[in-house]
């Protein structure tokens, strides 16, 4: 039986974002992305998961990432009254589905989800998200990278081939390059080939800087200047590095054993369901929650 680690927000913005606004809350809001991810949530449960959880984003702005560097993921706006009432909806149906839910104002999702796979890395935990990041779970016990939507799972190897360097050293490479969905800035002429040449040379920035003459005389074009930019921006990688590292030691005060599906209140969440206004997956929440209560209908 598997293990599921949901990045959650992921796949409350993809649907958030895909879906047309059929749906709408006794509340007035649409609730298009909460019909998505409770079938999406649906889905999952259906599969039979040994255990589960979602981890939710709530540090944008408030994440210790922005005492390091306050313009991290300053493009990104703040949610809307809408779009606020959808993740807290979302949530709420995952928590009635039975899901173990964790979030944070200090850490983000993916932190969450490196102290889970921690926490149940003897599972070998499947990692559901489309997030690059999180590459870096597959060297802390995960067993894969499941993008959902696409139905691709990528393994340590796939992560390797895909982006040129292991998944343990996914986030010295995103130092080097940058990430501009989080604002974090790359050294200026290293692009993802470079980034990846330089880290099968060397384990990781530390060695990478420790070691600019050697870089210097690596058979890259433009190599000399390369060796010269390391240490010009240095601090800047340093800095980039932490905020590209994902910690797994948050206390979050939970065994393996609580990451499994609880028995669900089946007229509850179809009742959840009508107040969200997504009365359209009654049936699949009464079929779906009573093959994981054991019930009969």
């Amino acid at each position: 039986m598997t293990t599921y680690l949901v990045d959650a927000s992921v796949y409350i913005f993809r649907y958030y974002f895909a879906l047309p606004p059929n749906w709408t809350g006794r509340q007035g809001y649409p609730t298009e992305a909460v019909y998505g991810f409770t079938n999406f949530a649906l889905d999952l449960l259906g599969r039979g998961p040994r255990y589960m959880a979602c981890a939710f984003d709530e540090s944008l702005g408030s994440c210790f990432r922005n005492e390091l560097y306050p313009d991290y993921k300053c493009s990104r706006a703040q949610p809307d009254e809408a779009l606020a009432f959808q993740l807290a909806a979302c949530r709420e149906m995952a928590e009635a589905l039975g899901i173990a839910c964790f979030a944070s104002e200090r850490y983000e999702a993916d932190d969450l989800l490196a102290a889970l796979t921690r926490i149940s890395a003897d599972q070998r935990p499947v990692i559901v998200s489309r997030d690059k990041d999180l590459g870096q779970l597959l060297a802390r016990g995960a067993a894969s990278l499941w993008d959902f939507a696409a139905d691709i799972h990528m393994d340590a190897a796939a992560v390797q081939a895909k982006f040129g360097v292991r998944p343990e050293q996914i986030a010295d490479y995103l130092a080097l390059v940058g990430d501009s969905s989080d604002d974090i800035p790359g050294v200026p002429g290293i692009g993802p080939k470079t980034a990846a040449r330089l880290l099968m040379e060397f384990d990781d920035i530390e060695a990478l800087l420790r070691h600019t003459e050697r870089v210097a005389r690596l058979p890259l074009r433009g190599a000399a200047g390369i060796a010269k930019r390391l240490l010009t921006y240095a601090e800047q990688i340093r800095l980039a590095k932490r905020l590209t590292s994902l910690e797994d030691g948050i206390e979050l005060s939970v065994g393996v054993d609580d990451l499994v599906p609880r028995k669900a209140d089946i007229h509850f969440v179809q009742a959840l369901a009508d107040e969200f206004g997504i009365g359209g997956l009654k049936a699949k929440i009464g079929r779906t929650l009573a093959a994981v209560n054991g019930e009969t209908l």
